[in-house]
C-alpha cells in the first residue's frame, strides 16, 4: 500500500466527504479512528490498512495533516465540507505569509484574501512554504505579506495548525503585502 494513497484517501474521508464513508466528524472534525479503519477496510484497495500504518503515516509525514489524539483522527487542514470546523484561536507571529497565483492578486487586493473552495485561508510562516504552495497553481506564484499580528491586534482570529500551516478566515485587504522576492 503506497503511503501517498492512503495519505490522500484519508484526506479525501476527512477533509471533503466523511459522508460517503459513513462517518460524521464532530464540530473540531474529529471522529474515532476505528470508525475510519473501518471505512477504509470496506474498500477492496484498503481491505489490509491497519491502525498501526495509519498512525505510521501520520508519523512520517512532512505535510502533517492529520493528528490523533485519545482514539480520534481529524484533518488538521483543508477542509471544504458545508460543516464548519471550530478553531481556538492562538495569537500569530508577526507576519504569516501566502502564495497564489497572478491571476488572483487584484481580487484579493479589491476583496481581501478569502477562503474559495476550503473553510479558511491557508497561511504559513515561512516564504519557502508560502512559495512551494503558490507554484501548484502557478510557475511564478506572487507571495503576499500578511501583518498577522497587527490584524490579531485588530480582532482578526488566525488559528494554529502546525509549524508549517496556520489558517484564517478571511484577511482584509489593509493587512496584506506583496511580498518583493526579487
Amino acid at each position: 500500500m503506497k503511503d501517498e494513497k492512503l495519505s490522500k484517501k484519508i484526506s479525501y474521508a476527512l477533509r471533503h466527504a466523511p459522508w460517503e464513508f459513513g462517518l460524521e466528524l464532530d464540530n473540531q472534525g474529529w471522529v474515532k479512528l476505528q470508525f475510519l479503519l473501518e471505512a477504509l477496510n470496506k474498500n477492496k484497495d484498503f481491505s489490509k490498512v491497519t491502525e498501526d500504518q495509519i498512525l505510521k503515516l501520520i508519523r512520517i509525514s512532512d505535510k502533517k495533516r492529520f493528528e490523533v489524539l485519545d482514539g480520534k483522527i481529524r484533518a488538521i487542514y483543508g477542509h471544504s465540507i458545508s460543516q464548519k470546523i471550530q478553531r481556538v484561536a492562538s495569537e500569530p507571529p508577526e507576519f504569516l505569509f501566502h502564495g497564489t497565483t497572478n491571476n488572483n492578486v487584484e481580487s484579493i487586493f479589491k476583496n481581501g484574501l478569502n477562503p474559495i473552495l476550503r473553510q479558511y485561508v491557508h497561511l504559513s510562516p515561512e516564504v519557502e512554504t508560502a512559495f512551494q504552495v503558490g507554484k501548484r497553481r502557478d510557475i511564478s506564484p506572487v507571495i503576499l505579506k500578511i501583518r498577522a499580528k497587527e490584524a490579531f491586534i485588530a480582532g482578526i482570529h488566525f488559528y494554529y495548525c502546525n509549524d508549517k500551516v496556520w489558517i484564517s478566515n478571511s484577511i482584509p485587504t489593509n493587512y496584506i503585502e506583496l511580498l518583493n522576492c526579487n
